[in-house]
């Protein structure tokens, strides 16, 4: 009989340090003999690949209403847990994902204002309600992650260009989120050397590890 897969996701705002994070912990799984697939959201399959790119490069001057943006990213993520997720689950493999749906209800749920309940009930709708066995949220003082996102050099996206007040309410929307589930969360200081953060999420992860080996 297959043992079960598990399903991690890695949150937090942006310059938080998910990508580098994500690789590590992959990196470690597949050490212990784990079979591993990483992804990323919106993205992850061709379809919600497509999707990503109207997400993140609106077409036109206007851009996204939060609605838009929360059904786009509904779709992607529908799209993605049918054709990526839920299949390597059944493989008994781990997913170790770069956001899902706590982005949406941080990002189009709060700071957006949609609230919530509407967040959630695309998702109950649309990839039926699935939830990670742990999510890593990935915490920082504002000043240490701005610096560290400007670090990179790159060109910004539509997301991540918005003001300083929305990204101070996808923080606080996360925390909130985050306070309400202890047990599905782990809260995570993301400052530091990667290694030092990568040695925290493995702690985090310690009782779901427990006699986990390929």
């Amino acid at each position: 009989m297959t043992a079960p897969g598990r399903f991690i996701a890695l949150e937090g705002g942006e310059g938080a340090g998910k990508s580098t994070q994500s690789r590590l912990l992959a990196e470690a799984l597949r050490a212990r003999g784990l079979t591993v697939v990483t992804t990323r959201e919106p993205g992850g399959t061709p379809g919600a690949e497509a999707i990503r790119n109207l997400l993140l490069a609106p077409p036109g001057e206007q851009g996204w209403t939060p609605e838009a943006e929360a059904l786009l990213f509904a779709a992607a993520r529908a799209d993605h847990v049918a054709h990526l997720v839920r299949p390597a689950l059944a493989r008994g493999e781990w997913v170790v994902c770069d956001r899902f749906v706590d982005s949406s209800r941080a990002y189009q749920g709060g700071a957006g204002k949609l609230g919530d309940d509407a967040i959630l009930a695309l998702h109950d709708f649309g990839s039926d309600g699935l939830r990670p066995d742990r999510v890593i949220l990935l915490e920082g003082d504002e000043a240490a992650l701005a610096a560290r996102l400007a670090g990179r050099g790159a060109e910004t996206d539509a997301i991540e260009a918005r003001s300083a007040s929305y990204h101070r309410a996808v923080t606080a929307a996360f925390r909130a989120i985050a306070a309400a589930d202890p047990a599905g969360f782990a809260r995570i200081d993301g400052i530091g050397a990667p290694d030092d953060v990568h040695a925290r999420i493995m702690a985090a992860l310690s009782d779901l590890l427990e006699g986990a080996a390929g």
